[in-house]
């Protein structure tokens, strides 16, 4: 019977639209089992093969649960504020709204053709206004809220209030950017701007002078994330480092539980060590240097206290604001100089930058608090204000880096651990020696030593021993259109938050989407953003008189805001009164299963994370950790195909000239071969002979990709009419060929636009289905690993799936048949149930598709067509490919959707073997087979095996020396 992929598709794709059958209910008492992919962002460029790899291995895992009687959630959605859309709309003034909306409509396309079962009803975007009055409605609870480090949880900033009110800041003990003293009848007196100021301070949202990545191209301010050597990833401008008052969150009073946390959630162990890494826990003591002339103090953070005496030189951060109070006039030039290189560098790229050594002196000098010593403060780039204090105590003799930049600048080297090895010309950093120099230190190990030095410090009243993080509070403003607007006002020069009730402030209509002619963001172009505080509505802007109309922040949220709360808006996403009713995070809980990408490792992850444990602290949810297990799906490669360009000057016109050159004669002529073809054709075209000696290397040759929809078929042959009306640059392409063909090179790469390798997963579904298309993205390997994708492999699923369609068909006919099934085929059954069980369990989703294939075969070859062994074979393979067992399932005579049958059950009595089939091996070569009963002792079958007729004509009458019977084995004679 002929498979008609096509027919079939669009008949079940419409069935489950018009039935909602993946509609999921919120009451019930099935247990309930949450299954979602990582946010998408819907590109203009829309899916390619490469994107469906994590969505069908969860919509697989889905399926699964639904058949073992779960309750799925399984929602789709959109993280639909980002860069690409608002760079489109600065070049061609297209509100980004309506790109957004078009590519939503193109993704959803093509997701629905690939029948995934998402809960469709429960989309959501987060540039809508209905979603993002929530995301405004957390930053408000994020301003009004404080971290006690006595409950390690945020608590309302009225409690804080409370504080001040009874003992100004005696007793508290928060995490705040400065630390403050004051008592409470300081603070009762305090005008209402100042305490504003003061809560400042402690608040998770808070606003201040931030050190940003400033990029001047795109208006906006970008997260490190989203840098790339240097340059914005969107567009690859340049990026600077510049002060800024900025809105940011204080994720790092979350540092410590983010680290615990780890330990509770199934996640690949890299991803844990990246987080692990990037939170950066360090112990260690804060010591303040006095510096020679100045009132002013350094201060420092040491993970090695143990080694002060051996501090030679300071090195503060360029930010660090002492920079410009210590430096002296004759090195203010120089210090200016190097100021200004530093701010084109990102924190990202100084922190990777281990190889380059660079600085410059301040002219000023530190005293070390136990040597007394003078100690000469450089800035450098290696030191970043946003960690610890933004300078370092420099022990060269004891630090890689210190050492590197000692020796570049000839600075002391000073030795005070004891070791062998030569300290001027390698650092020693190990922790296993003894202290040497080092006054009432000596002889001391390190722990004893580090103790000893830390109550010296809190002794002196110079520091204290403390604990230390490298991860920084999250900046939280973007100097762009395309984002939440944040609820805020300014009065007096604070910021205010707009009631709830006003919620959601809407991206007001701008005429341009660049930054205004005074550098306000983008929203400054807006003519109706103020707030209007005694009529508690957004007026015009022309109406602002800082009396009773204020005018808002013109900063958006950055990228990562909408989609650090979306998995909870999914568990009620048309609720207009709370984000999620309580009832229903309680019954969702934990995101059970999470499939994404691991380079969301160190951004999303993370303020998901810390979004989560805030909304626990304040209550409005139950658990503290979004998503229990998280699988980082590999990527699909694309095989991009090159072109091999020879640029020559032409005499004639005077012009550059090109000719492309077929990849084999490419090769050959590099190795010194068929020079000669390249030579005679540019001579004809030039009208002089060229060198026959000419000497070519690769680099001779411009390798350049070239579109793969451009080749011929499956071949690597290039269509090379098809190649000049390509692209106008090409229009008069002239080739050198092999045996009349252009074969292009061939190379496996990430699957992207820009190489031009992509394959569209609608042409995949036309020619071979969605059903294929499923099936061999599993086949492919591995979830977690990476491989390249081959159309031709194609073929090998398509064909099981034709073999698989015709089991239920005797020719053109369908035909199941009644009767009872035999062992052999139950067996087949149940080895298969037994497998793909496993496999879907341990997420091995690769071998269960061999499996389907080997069982498929073995029945084929019983000419099995029973109802008993084909229902369930349809049920088992259906959450791989859904459509043809829909159908299949219908014609079974079900009239319910296959969806909710329960998965067959596994009968282990039908895997045990009622015979066995024992090779016997004579001197070690085999012989023959005998079958024998399974439930025969050792000694039984050895009697059986030596009373068969063939083993009596190999013994001829000799006595075997040995006989070893290997039970349900094999047997072994030594004769």
């Amino acid at each position: 019977m002929f498979y008609d992929h096509q027919q079939i598709e669009k008949k079940w794709q419409k069935y489950w639209e018009d039935n909602q059958t993946y509609k999921t209910s919120n009451n019930t008492d099935k247990p309930k089992f949450y299954v979602l992919d990582m946010f998408p962002y819907p590109s203009g460029a829309g899916l390619h093969v490469g994107h469906p790899l994590g969505y069908i291995a969860s919509d697989i895992y889905a399926r699964y649960k639904r058949h073992q009687g779960f309750n799925v959630l399984h929602p789709v959605g959109y993280d639909s504020f980002g860069l690409p859309a608002e760079q489109y709309a600065i070049q061609t003034g297209t509100h980004p709204a309506i790109t957004t909306e078009q590519n939503i409509t193109r993704y959803e396309e093509q997701l629905r053709k690939i029948g995934f079962s998402f809960d469709w009803s429960r989309e959501v975007r987060t540039s809508d206004a209905s979603y993002y009055k929530w995301t405004q409605w957390i930053f408000i609870e994020l301003f009004h809220s404080w971290h006690n480090k006595n409950t390690d949880k945020a608590e309302s900033i009225d409690t804080l209030i409370k504080h001040f009110e009874e003992k100004g800041t005696e007793g508290l003990n928060a995490n705040q950017n400065d630390e403050l003293n004051f008592t409470s009848e300081e603070w009762k007196s305090a005008s209402e701007i100042d305490k504003e100021d003061i809560l400042l301070n402690y608040r998770l949202a808070y606003r201040a002078e931030t050190t940003v990545n400033w990029c001047p191209a795109l208006g906006t301010v970008l997260a490190n994330d989203e840098i790339k050597d240097g340059k914005s990833e969107r567009g690859g401008f340049p990026v600077f480092q510049k002060k800024m008052m900025q809105w940011s969150m204080r994720i790092s009073a979350y540092s410590e539980r983010l680290l615990q946390g780890l330990k509770t959630l199934d996640w690949p162990q890299p991803l844990k060590d990246a987080q692990e890494y990037w939170i950066g826990k360090s112990q260690g003591a804060q010591v303040r240097f006095n510096i020679d002339g100045h009132d002013e103090i350094v201060e420092v953070f040491t993970t090695r206290p143990d080694t002060i005496f051996g501090a030679t030189f300071m090195v503060l951060a360029p930010e660090n604001p002492l920079v410009e109070t210590i430096t002296t006039a004759e090195q203010k030039a120089e210090v200016d100089t190097y100021i200004e290189e530093t701010s084109k560098k990102t924190e990202r790229d100084r922190m990777s930058d281990v190889k380059n050594v660079s600085g410059a002196f301040t002219g000023s000098y530190a005293i070390n608090p136990f040597s007394g010593e003078k100690m000469p403060i450089y800035i450098s780039d290696y030191v970043l204000m946003g960690y610890g204090t933004g300078a370092v105590m420099a022990v060269p003799a004891h630090d890689e880096r210190d050492h590197r930049f000692a020796k570049k600048f000839n600075l002391e080297i000073k030795k005070v651990v004891e070791t062998e090895e030569d300290i001027q010309e390698k650092s020693f950093d190990s922790k296993t020696s003894v202290c040497v120099n080092s006054d009432f230190l000596n002889g001391l190990n390190y722990d004893e030593a580090k103790a000893l030095m830390i109550d010296a410090i809190e002794k002196k009243g110079i520091g204290h021993g403390t604990t230390n993080y490298r991860q920084r509070d999250a900046i939280f403003s973007r100097q762009r259109y395309w984002g939440e607007p944040v609820p805020i006002y300014y009065k007096d020069g604070m910021p205010y938050t707009l009631p709830t009730s006003a919620l959601p402030l809407e991206l007001p209509e701008v005429e341009k989407y660049l930054p205004t002619e005074d550098g306000d963001p983008p929203l400054g172009n807006a003519k109706t953003f103020a707030w209007d505080e005694e009529n508690q509505k957004i007026v015009d802007t022309n109406l602002i008189d800082d009396k009773n109309v204020f005018p808002l922040e013109l900063s958006t949220m950055p990228g990562w805001a909408g989609s650090s709360w979306y998995f909870l808006r999914y568990m009620d996403p048309n609720n207009d009164e709370v984000f999620t009713n309580k009832n229903l995070s309680d019954y969702w809980g934990q995101v059970d299963l999470y499939i994404g990408g691991s380079e969301h490792a160190t951004g999303h992850l993370l303020y998901s994370r810390f979004w989560n444990m805030f909304l626990k602290d304040r209550g409005y949810i139950n658990h503290d950790e979004p998503f229990q297990k998280l699988i980082n799906q590999g990527m699909i490669l694309g095989m991009s195909a090159f072109v091999y360009r020879f640029n020559y000057n032409s005499t004639t016109d005077n012009e550059l000239k090109s000719v492309f050159i077929s990849k084999n004669l490419v090769d050959n002529i590099i190795k010194g071969n068929n020079v000669d073809l390249l030579t005679n054709f540019i001579s004809k075209k030039i009208g002089l002979d060229l060198n026959s000696n000419l000497v070519l290397t690769k680099d001779s040759f411009q390798q350049i990709h070239v579109d793969v929809s451009l080749l011929k078929g499956t071949s690597d042959e290039l269509d090379t009419e098809a190649f000049k009306s390509w692209r106008p640059d090409y229009a008069n392409a002239e080739f050198i060929l092999e045996d009349g063909k252009y074969i292009t090179g061939r190379e496996v790469e990430k699957m992207s636009k820009s190489k031009y390798n992509v394959v569209n997963p609608d042409d995949i579904c036309n020619e071979y289905g969605a059903d294929g298309l499923r099936l061999y993205e599993m086949f492919l390997g591995p979830l977690e690993q990476s491989k390249p994708w081959n159309t031709q492999g194609l073929s090998g699923v398509y064909g099981f799936l034709k073999k698989f369609w015709n089991l239920y068909f005797n020719e053109d006919t369908f035909e199941v048949s009644e009767e009872e099934p035999t062992k052999a085929e139950y067996k087949v059954l149940h080895t298969l149930i037994k497998k793909v069980v496993y496999d879907i369990e341990n997420f091995s989703f690769n071998t269960s598709v061999s499996s389907f294939m080997i069982a498929v075969n073995e029945l084929q070859k019983l000419k099995c067509n029973k109802r008993n062994i084909l229902e369930p074979l349809a049920v088992i393979i259906s959450p791989y490919a859904p459509h043809i067992c829909e159908e299949l399932w219908s014609l079974l005579g079900n009239k319910e959707s296959i969806e909710f049958e329960r998965f067959p059950i596994l009968n282990e009595n039908y895997l045990i073997e009622d015979e066995i089939e024992y090779p016997v091996s004579v001197n070690g070569k085999m012989k023959f087979k005998i079958a024998l009963p399974a439930t025969l002792s050792a000694k039984e079958v050895e009697d059986l095996v030596l009373q068969n007729d063939k083993m009596g004509m190999l013994l001829e009458g000799k006595t075997p020396k040995k006989i070893i019977v290997v039970p349900k084995k094999i047997v072994n004679i030594v004769i």
